[in-house]
């Protein structure tokens, strides 16, 4: 899996994407974004960050920041999606589904 980095904190931690999970200084940090909006802390996080526009856990990000989390999930997904065992794996599901379907358990 790739590793992109995203930005660098004011003390000096970094924020990476590795495949699809966001890591702060080498540790989990979130598995996604969440538009600042619908945060329930919101004027908080703009009174402390006016341009944040996105969480990934408790770091704010920009617009152009959320961007590269985003590409950087797209690539990881893409990357896993064509692996190998990643293809199995979707016909095995599709073909359970298929015998569920039909009435075979």
């Amino acid at each position: 899996m790739a590793t992109t980095l995203i930005k660098t904190t004011a003390d000096g931690r970094k924020l990476e994407v590795v495949g699809l999970a966001i890591m702060l200084d080498g540790t989990l940090e979130a598995f996604d974004l969440m538009e600042v909006k619908l945060h329930p802390n919101r004027r908080k996080i703009w009174d402390v960050s006016p341009d944040a526009t996105h969480m990934a856990g408790r770091v704010t990000l920009t617009q152009e920041e959320a961007d590269k989390v985003k590409a950087a999930f797209d690539l990881a997904e893409a990357e896993i999606l064509a692996s190998p065992a990643a293809i199995n794996e979707r016909f095995r599901i599709a073909m359970m589904w298929r015998a569920r379907s039909e009435g075979i358990e």
